[in-house]
């Protein structure tokens, strides 16, 4: 099985007169076809809004067309947030989720009218010092500990987990909160990781659901929102299924109705913050090989490397790759697809079946649409590539130059010689 990639060949060799390899580009329709599809699929609850998690792509160009579609920002730092606030996204349309905060990003994160989701209990004394008092909207982050199983087997471990409160943490941060004149509550979690399966938010919704009548009976406390956070994933393997957003919308609604209405709750808005399901499958990683190397095993060398996706040498995460102009062609022959850092796990692929790679040939690889470019960084003084948009019209947009080597040594005031080079 093959994974159709959203440009041509044609088409990458008419782009490459402009912008040269490596770079990322992004399909404006896709992007469009997906968000509406994620609005329709929770427009059964009034008060739905989907977050956009920055951290999964902080492109501002990109996360504008996600608010064309109602989207907020899911923010989990200072530097986010002046992301959204420069693109005019502020107020209830940011959510604040973060872990060991530092005092100033909650007293700025409150300067935006953010709501501010706690991982600590500790943290409610902590962010009334800040402020003065505690803001009349908050939410806490749950983690229920143990193991989060579901029946096809996909599971992830809440109980290694560093994030949220406990079960009793719950209860007893609310009950604190009331008193200190919080009126209204939100509950958030994350439990699982990229699960390619339409059951992972209906199971997570339905514990949440339980909790917050719980939470309501025994604390009094008002639940305005419920936050199913992300979680649900998207198929890296070309032979897994999708998740149905569709689906997936309609049996979180049963569990609403089911759970939440008889208990008069009614009124409970659901807010998601889907990163990598927003994003991901609507990028890919532009790519030519410009080395070939015959020793123990057979290389290509491209002129990307880990710099411009870390997820293979981080996690040994799968990335499907295709050869421009060969998507018809036998996968015959057996490739590890390295970059050029001085690391030995800068390989995009290892032990690869794929057609014949010859040098010049361009390779795309898919899904690094979200935690792509967003985990580069400068080893090896290797400089970011540029981010292209891929419009409606088949025009390309420059949405992110690459880097200039006077990018890289702009932070060194320090350096005699910087002002020696030329850029």
């Amino acid at each position: 099985m093959s994974k159709i990639p959203f440009v041509t060949k044609e088409k990458i060799e008419e782009i490459v007169k402009s912008y040269p390899t490596p770079f990322h580009i992004y399909d404006e329709k896709g992007i469009r076809e997906n968000a509406k599809a994620v609005k329709d699929a929770f427009a059964w609850n009034p008060g739905f809004k989907e977050y956009f998690a920055v951290k999964a792509n902080p492109n501002p160009r990109l996360i504008q067309i996600l608010n064309e579609y109602g989207c907020g920002c899911d923010c989990s730092s200072k530097t986010e947030l002046m992301l959204s606030k420069a693109m005019g996204i502020t107020g209830s349309n940011i959510m604040f989720s973060s872990n060991d905060t530092p005092a100033e990003e909650y007293a700025y994160a409150a300067e935006l009218g953010a709501i501010i989701n706690l991982d600590d209990i500790t943290h409610i004394e902590f962010v009334e010092n800040i402020l003065g008092k505690l803001p009349e909207t908050m939410s806490c982050r749950f983690n229920p500990g143990g193991v989060f199983k579901m029946s096809n087997g996909i599971m992830d471990n809440p109980g290694d987990s560093k994030y949220g409160f406990t079960t009793e943490q719950m209860f007893e941060g609310y009950r604190i909160m009331k008193e200190k004149g919080v009126k209204n509550f939100g509950i958030h979690s994350f439990l699982a990781s990229n699960t390619v399966t339409n059951e992972y938010y209906p199971m997570l919704a339905k514990q949440l659901f339980e909790l917050a009548v719980k939470l309501k009976e025994e604390t009094g406390a008002h639940i305005r929102f419920i936050n199913l956070s992300g979680g649900v994933g998207i198929p890296y393997l070309p032979e897994q299924t999708p998740n149905d957003i569709k689906a997936i919308g309609e049996e979180v609604r049963k569990a609403y109705e089911e759970i939440l209405v008889p208990a008069g709750m009614g009124d409970v808005s659901i807010f998601t913050e889907m990163g990598r399901f927003m994003m991901g499958p609507y990028g890919q990683l532009v790519t030519k090989a410009i080395h070939e190397k015959h020793t123990h095993k057979e290389y290509i060398g491209v002129d990307a490397c880990a710099v411009n996706l870390m997820r293979p040498a981080m996690y040994g995460a799968y990335h499907h790759i295709t050869v421009l102009g060969k998507e018809n062609e036998p996968c015959e022959f057996k490739y590890d697809v390295t970059g050029s850092l001085c690391e030995n796990n800068d390989k995009f692929a290892i032990d690869r079946m794929l057609p014949k790679i010859e040098k010049g040939d361009y390779l795309v690889i898919h899904d690094t649409g979200a935690h792509g470019f967003s985990m580069g960084y400068n080893y090896n003084g290797k400089l970011k590539s540029a981010e292209l948009l891929l419009k409606e019209d088949g025009s390309v947009e420059l949405i992110r130059r690459a880097e200039k080597p006077s990018d890289y040594f702009a932070t060194l005031d320090c350096l005699p010689v910087y002002q020696e080079f030329e850029f």
